[in-house]
């Protein structure tokens, strides 16, 4: 059986989102956004451990999260996801030498589903540059001027929109992220530090309803999945 540490990026400031409650901690049918994404890892036997990179001055997990999840580790993370992301892989290093694998998973993504973690866990497996989940991107893409005026129309042939989870041997991901933060700009997601290296993760299918929570809108959208769920 694999063994599986999972990573959450929780140091995020939620700017899109709006308001005053940053959007890990919004209310999401009885419990923060943050709890379903931690709870939609943790159940697998393959996930042996999760840890949830926090930034310096959060002071809400301590209160609304640690209680209810005291088995979850934490560590500080950074001013950009990447760094959050790098912060957490040398923490799983140093604090479990013997792990192999690891798991990247948006702290607003709360909805995935068994399924979609058992696939991903499988092909990741079978996969020497590693996985993540994504969709085909299925609408009509416009490239925009200036103005927000439509220049051309670009075509969708071959393009999948990024999710997470992202699985990937620690080792190598450790190495590709820190070499892309020491010479180049922060990659938008792990994947693409492994791009960078010339490696090519595989494209595993996942869910629409595998949704980020990046407004209030979508929450609204998270709660009627997971209701669904539980009918």
């Amino acid at each position: 059986m694999l063994r599986v540490h999972a990573l959450i990026p929780a140091a995020g400031q939620s700017v899109r989102f709006g308001g005053t409650t940053l959007k890990q901690y919004a209310h999401l049918l009885g419990k923060p956004v943050i709890a379903h994404s931690i709870e939609s890892l943790s159940w697998h036997p393959s996930v042996t451990a999760v840890t949830v990179a926090l930034a310096p001055d959060d002071g809400i997990y301590g209160e609304l999260i640690r209680p209810h999840y005291p088995a979850v580790n934490t560590v500080q993370g950074g001013a950009s996801r990447a760094q959050t992301v790098l912060n957490g892989l040398l923490f799983i290093r140093q604090l479990d030498p013997e792990c192999e694998w690891v798991l990247v998973h948006d702290a607003a993504r709360p909805c995935l589903d068994r399924e979609n973690l058992e696939s991903l866990l499988k092909a990741a497996a079978e996969s020497a540059d590693g996985a993540l989940l994504a969709v085909p991107v299925t609408d009509t893409l416009k490239q925009a001027g200036e103005a927000q005026t439509v220049e051309q129309t670009v075509s969708r042939s071959g393009l999948w929109a990024a999710q997470t989870p992202q699985m990937f041997r620690l080792d190598l991901l450790l190495r590709n992220l820190q070499a892309v933060m020491n010479f180049g700009s922060p990659p938008t997601d792990e994947a693409e530090a492994m791009e960078r290296a010339g490696l090519h993760p595989l494209l595993v299918t996942g869910s629409l309803h595998n949704i980020k929570i990046t407004g209030p809108d979508d929450l609204v959208l998270a709660e009627f999945i997971l209701q669904q769920r539980q009918e």
